[in-house]
């Protein structure tokens, strides 16, 4: 028998028996769309979390440091050593964070106030719709200059905001010297809701003496392990302990973050994967059924010389075509599941072709593995016997 005839014979079969074929299809629909949905989502998540590290800079690298009494790291020690190392390093800046609250006559708002030197914009490539950023001079005349978001704008000024107004954060006037273009739709906790000053004056603000989070750039990524070994060594060589200071890039976050979301991605896979397994054992049970109720069609076909290939092929490619028909629905379900989630949960997740191949092939699997079984059965079946059943 030819395939096309094999096709044909399976298409009617299952258009003869709509409700019992689309209840079998159901567990495949819900596999695959499941597959898709969930590898999808992890992907975009996958991508939000690489895009917003990398809007820190991939060539960034974080240290933080932990003094004693007699053991400590000062600020110009660590201007001197970046200073030392330039042939590496693009440049660094302390980073003395906290939350205040912040005033603009009878309108007020709690922000995140952060400390920064002159080469927080550069480092950052921060960007600036007017003015100017923080300067040397303001951090070494201590002078009470801010920057701020479009966010903290729009609560303090509605808005209308200008270069040389005057704001209070805990209870100091500072003088906006700049304003930072928008960057996240001027929502709350996000880059635009923040304001930066010297840290010079955020240690007075925050009463703190030592500063200990520093923020380097290299001039290259290729730079950042050797970057990364000179600081390790240089601050091993004033504390004493590797237990009092730490040192981490950008570029190990992201390692770390792909090794996550892939490990999360196999394991959601996997619980998903498990509703293909069982849509499988649910098309190889109704195909069983099938070939109870078409013995003696069969048993006519075989006394008509239909060979046992031709039995077999009959029954496979039924099963075939009800799970791949089963996993094309599933991917359509699957892939506007993933959009409409995706702009729900506020992140650009799109199925991935891998998990849409992923997905048709396994259906198409199941339906090869789980429909020889019943396929072989019938073809087994004596002509004589399958005649006289009822």
């Amino acid at each position: 028998m030819k395939f096309s005839q094999a096709c044909k014979l399976a298409f009617m079969s299952i258009l003869g028996s709509k409700m019992r074929s689309f209840l079998t299809m159901l567990g495949m629909i819900i596999g695959v769309a499941s597959v898709i949905t969930l590898l999808g989502l992890v992907t975009g998540v996958t991508n939000y979390l690489v895009d917003t590290f990398a809007d820190m800079g991939t060539n960034t690298i974080s240290v933080s440091i932990t003094g004693t009494d007699t053991r400590k790291v000062d600020v110009d020690d660590i201007y001197d050593f970046a200073k030392q190392n330039d042939d590496i390093f693009l440049g660094v800046t302390p980073m003395v964070a906290s939350s205040f609250t912040v005033k603009n006559g009878n309108t007020s708002m709690t922000t995140s106030v952060i400390g920064v030197g002159e080469d927080y914009l550069d480092i950052n490539t921060l960007e600036l719709s007017s003015g100017r950023f923080i300067q040397y001079a303001d951090i070494a005349n201590r002078y009470e200059a801010c920057v701020i978001g479009t966010y903290v704008a729009e609560e303090l000024f509605e808005g209308k905001v200008s270069v040389g107004d005057t704001i209070k954060i805990s209870g100091k006037v500072f003088k906006i010297v700049g304003i930072q273009e928008e960057k996240s739709d001027s929502e709350a906790n996000t880059t635009d809701d923040r304001i930066y000053i010297p840290y010079s004056v955020a240690t007075r603000l925050t009463n703190s003496s030592n500063i200990s989070s520093y923020t380097f750039a290299t001039r290259n990524t290729e730079d950042t392990e050797v970057a990364e070994e000179r600081l390790d060594n240089y601050l091993y060589g004033i504390m004493k302990n590797e237990e009092l200071y730490s040192v981490t890039s950008m570029t190990e976050l992201l390692d770390v973050i792909n090794q996550m979301t892939g490990m999360l991605s196999a394991v959601l896979g996997g619980i998903a994967g498990i509703s293909l397994l069982v849509a499988g054992i649910g098309i190889m049970n109704i195909m069983l059924v099938s070939v109870v109720e078409r013995t003696k069609e069969i048993g006519i076909r075989k006394s008509l010389g239909a060979k046992k290939r031709d039995i077999m092929s009959q029954f496979v490619v039924e099963a075939i075509a009800i799970s791949t028909t089963g996993g094309i629905i599933g991917i359509i379900i699957g892939s506007i599941a993933t959009n409409v989630l995706g702009k729900a949960f506020g992140i650009e997740a799109v199925p991935t072709m891998g998990a849409i191949l992923l997905a048709f092939s396994v259906s198409a699997g199941i339906g090869i593995c789980f429909g020889y079984m019943p396929a072989n059965k019938a073809a087994k079946l004596n002509p004589i016997d399958a005649l006289r059943s009822e």
